[in-house]
């Protein structure tokens, strides 16, 4: 390696680090006052944890946020990263059924045609209506997504809790909690105000208010959308699972024809109309729920020329707002707060507050403690510490920072703990209250090891065998359970995952192709290219493991899928991964996660409402929550297969759960390892990072370079030469090409100041359009998890037109602010999913604490070409690789799976 692209100094790896550490630089602000708050105006890095509580560990340094929207505070979409927007468009069952479906009757051949159809809508709604279980009991899949209390946070947040790794062990709900950031910058993307101190201007919290509101809506209408779907989705399982009247059950041509001979029968039409050979319906374009035909690779969907316009979320009407703003008023809160209250509360929002003020803690931003002063100022005296209201609203919070922060529930002792610190003088029934009104689950998961001082194999022989019988009972009673809550919107997506992962591993694929071309096919691939392929034959579910080089293996099995007439398509997290990886696949059939689900892109539906396709392969799998994953596999069709492919070793998800991580842990369904290496100096790198080593690489080609600062102020300097003139005079990549990662957005070499150096130098304006010119570099983000890199086009009074991975958007002028930021400096979940030919990393000395292995892994790996590292943090780089793994997310995708399916040998 060398000190510069263009220097004469070579380096063999990383700088030595000295003896003596240097001690990093102090976090901008961090000993920033937080006195002058008034009632619930959202704070700048304030705490209430007691001197004597345990430190929360995730927020104890500056640059450990990856936010995803704009500096604001933008409330999350309560479907995540990746979430399918437009899964409100999928077609109801009513709206796929065939002509004939509407004329089904329950068996009375003698009645008319009309009569039947009017009898056959009397016996849907009857069937529909007795497939909808009790309130409290069987759940349908659709109940995974119905929104709870605290349900809503800022993308910031999501991404902020995700970087950090979620937390310790000990204590996952507090240390989950984005709280206390030490960055202000931060602190103020997670309130709404964005670094201001004090009781919170009016300026800037009008400002995130109306972001969070807008973000917040949309967030409704996606979970909205998904409950349908889900509901229409049990419907059908449960119809296919009751008995079949005559004629009740029929669709399609069958419905058809019975309706035809009932109408001939009862003399309403004569035969040679009914029969009459219908004309042939208008082609539909591909991407639609077209009837299906003739086996075979399935189209490309056709991508719209003209300008997408980014989804506009409905807006509280203007008289609850009104009402809302009024009750703040007379609680002291900000009345800025209005809209993403009543966007978060319904139209009987000053009700509700008035009713209990402690609702407050469902809106982005607000904490337990400004959530007490408003209750203060509302009830006076009848506000207590111990009110059953407080301490069920505080729970739901902590229970929705630890799914921040990657959970999908919390163990109960760390629970219990989390509500101590925060001020709940009884955690237990807070708990329960919270159980007690739905608000959360309560789950008791057996592990596997025994009680300690339970009888085990060597124990006292002898007895006779009921003696025995009882020690086996004595056993069984004193085997250890977990007990764990969490909020029912995320419970339920997992045990629905769980659910359609089961069938997947435990049905028969359907037999497209004999046994013999599938080997013929797998003969002509090489390596782990044909183990894969030899596993999709005869398996519904198959793991794929491996980094970038790897992916010439997915893409062997969908060329060979396309050759054997399958309907095979792949979908990928980002769009800048889409194009990568189509360009490796001879056929079409490559869309984004959230296309596909959105119906944006990819095979279209069946009438039934599942995917129309046989394959389905998911690339950057690790990127997947539980419920993203929940939606694919309820959307696969009985028969199809299914490849979960991604590298382990890079970060997780910005939503709750651990899918692919806990399904190679679980061993239920065969997993396939790549040999195949990524080249190079850059992958000899990086593939140590992969396995805890910081090795020294030889860099002949200068493909690596180490640039050491000793502050802030040096590493901004230094980045911004190294993108502008170092890299392309001596690497040959323009700026353009190159891409900054860095670990948050604040900070003093955070995005923010950086991306403001860069524009500086590289395309300098006014920032007419709300910051933004046209030429700048910028990352959209419509969604926790959802980074599209892209360029500003112009501005008009439709909004800031952009041109995101080649195609044209159009985002609204009021979402300017919450969801592009500018882009030549982002964050390592930012740039999950993508690669470029250059990339700067940027570590400031404020970052150290930040750094973790998979954190290092992703944004090493993000360069194709070249790699320079501003390098400030001294010895905590090789001590984050080799001593700090992932942090554990508390799952239970293991225990719902483990009595369903078999493990794999």
């Amino acid at each position: 390696m060398s000190t510069e692209p263009d220097g004469t100094e070579p380096e063999a790896g990383p700088p030595a680090t000295p003896d003596t550490p240097k001690t990093p630089d102090a976090p901008e602000g961090a000993a920033r006052g937080t006195s002058g708050r008034k009632g619930a105006t959202p704070s700048d890095g304030e705490t209430s944890t007691p001197p004597d509580g345990p430190p929360e560990t995730p927020d104890a340094a500056p640059e450990n946020t990856d936010r995803l929207t704009g500096d604001g505070a933008g409330t999350r979409p309560t479907g995540d990263g990746g979430r399918a927007a437009g899964d409100g468009d999928r077609p109801s069952r009513d709206a796929d059924q065939t002509p004939g479906d509407a004329d089904r009757t329950a068996g009375d051949a003698a009645q008319t045609s009309g009569d039947a159809a009017r009898t056959t809508r009397d016996a849907d709604q009857t069937a529909a209506d007795s497939h909808q279980p009790p309130a409290d009991t069987d759940r349908t899949p659709g109940d995974a997504h119905r929104p709870t209390a605290g349900a809503h946070a800022s993308a910031g947040d999501r991404d902020q809790a995700s970087q950090n790794a979620d937390q310790s062990p000990a204590d996952p709900a507090d240390s989950a909690d984005p709280a206390d950031p030490a960055d202000p910058a931060d602190s103020a993307d997670a309130a709404g105000t964005d670094g201001a101190s004090g009781g919170g201007s009016a300026g800037s919290a009008d400002e995130g208010a109306a972001r969070d509101a807008a973000q917040r809506s949309e967030a409704e209408a996606e979970i909205a959308a998904q409950r349908v779907e889900r509901e229409r989705i049990a419907r059908r399982k449960a119809e296919k699972a009751g008995p079949v009247a005559a004629g009740t059950k029929l669709s399609g041509k069958a419905a058809d024809l019975l309706a035809a001979v009932r109408a001939v029968e009862s003399g309403e039409k004569p035969s040679a109309t009914v029969f009459a050979e219908p004309k042939p319906e208008p082609a539909r374009e591909p991407g639609t729920d077209r009837a299906p035909g003739p086996r075979g690779p399935a189209p490309e969907a056709v991508r719209q020329p003209e300008p997408v316009a980014a989804h506009t979320p409905a807006a509280p009407t203007d008289d609850a707002v009104a009402a809302v703003r009024q009750v703040l008023s007379a609680g002291d809160a900000p009345e800025a707060l209005a809209p993403q209250t009543a966007a978060a509360l319904g139209e009987d929002a000053p009700g509700l507050l008035r009713e209990d003020p402690w609702l407050l803690l469902r809106v982005t931003g607000v904490r337990p403690e400004q959530a007490d002063g408003f209750a203060r100022a509302l009830l006076g005296a009848e506000c207590r510490p111990d009110d059953e209201r407080r301490g069920r609203a505080v729970t739901c919070w902590l229970l929705e920072q630890a799914a921040l922060a990657g959970h999908t529930a919390l163990d109960l002792p760390a629970l219990v703990t989390a509500l101590e610190r925060r001020g709940v003088p009884d955690p237990d029934t807070a708990v329960q209250s919270a159980l007690a009104e739905g608000e959360a689950l309560v789950f008791h998961d057996a592990l596997d090891e025994p009680a300690a001082g339970g009888t085990g194999p060597g124990a006292e022989e002898g007895g006779g065998s009921e003696e025995r019988g009882e020690r086996e009972g004595d056993d069984a009673a004193e085997r250890p359970v977990r007990i764990l809550v969490g909020l029912e919107r995320y419970a339920l997506a997992e045990e629905s995952l769980a659910d359609g992962l089961a069938r997947l591993i435990n049905s028969v694929p359907k037999q497209d192709g004999s046994a013999e071309e599938w080997e013929r096919a797998a003969a002509s691939a090489e390596g782990a290219a044909a183990d894969l392929i030899r596993a999709v034959a005869g398996h519904g579910l198959v793991l794929h493991t491996g980094s970038e080089a790897s992916l010439a293996e997915p893409a062997a099995l969908l060329d060979a899928a396309h050759a054997l007439g399958l309907r095979a398509w792949a979908a990928t997290h980002s769009p800048v991964g889409r194009d990568r990886f189509a360009a490796r696949v001879d056929g079409p059939g490559t869309a984004t996660v959230h296309d596909l689900l959105a119906g944006v892109h990819g095979p279209g539906r069946d009438p039934e409402g599942a995917f129309d396709l046989d394959l389905l392969v998911v690339l950057d799998a690790p990127q997947l929550d539980v419920e993203s994953a929940a939606l694919l596999t309820e959307s696969l069709p009985d028969g199809a297969r299914l490849v979960l492919a991604g590298d382990p070793a890079v970060l997780g998800s910005a939503g709750p759960g651990r899918v692919f991580a806990d399904l190679l842990a679980a061993r239920h369904c065969p997993q396939i390892a790549s040999r195949r290496p990524d080249p190079g100096p850059l992958g000899e790198l990086v593939s140590g990072i992969g396995v805890g080593e910081l090795n020294q690489v030889e860099a002949p080609g200068k493909e690596i370079v180490i640039v050491p600062v000793r502050d802030a102020r040096e590493a901004v300097h230094r980045t911004v030469q190294l993108v502008a003139d170092s890299v392309p005079r001596a690497i040959g990549v323009p700026a353009e090409q190159t891409v900054v990662v860095t670990p948050g957005h604040g900070g003093a070499a955070g995005t923010r100041v950086l991306n403001a150096a860069l524009k500086k130098r590289l395309n300098p304006g006014p920032g007419r359009f709300a910051g933004f010119d046209p030429g700048d570099r910028v990352v959209h983000s419509p969604a926790p998890g959802r980074s599209t890199p892209g360029t500003v086009v112009t501005a008009d009074a439709a909004g800031l037109h952009l041109s995101c991975a080649g195609e044209p958007v159009v985002v609204a002028k009021d979402q300017v602010t919450r969801s592009v930021r500018h882009g030549w400096a982002i964050t390592a979940h930012q740039a999950v999913g993508a690669r470029w030919p250059a990339v700067v990393v940027v570590l400031p000395g404020d970052a150290a604490q930040t750094l973790d292995r998979p954190w290092v892994y992703t944004a090493f790996s993000r360069a194709d070409r070249h790699l320079s590292v501003v390098h400030g943090v001294e010895q905590a780089l090789p001590r984050a690789v080799a001593e700090l793994p992932a942090k554990p997310r508390t799952t239970r995708l293991p225990v719902l799976l483990r009595p369903q399916v078999p493990t794999a040998d």
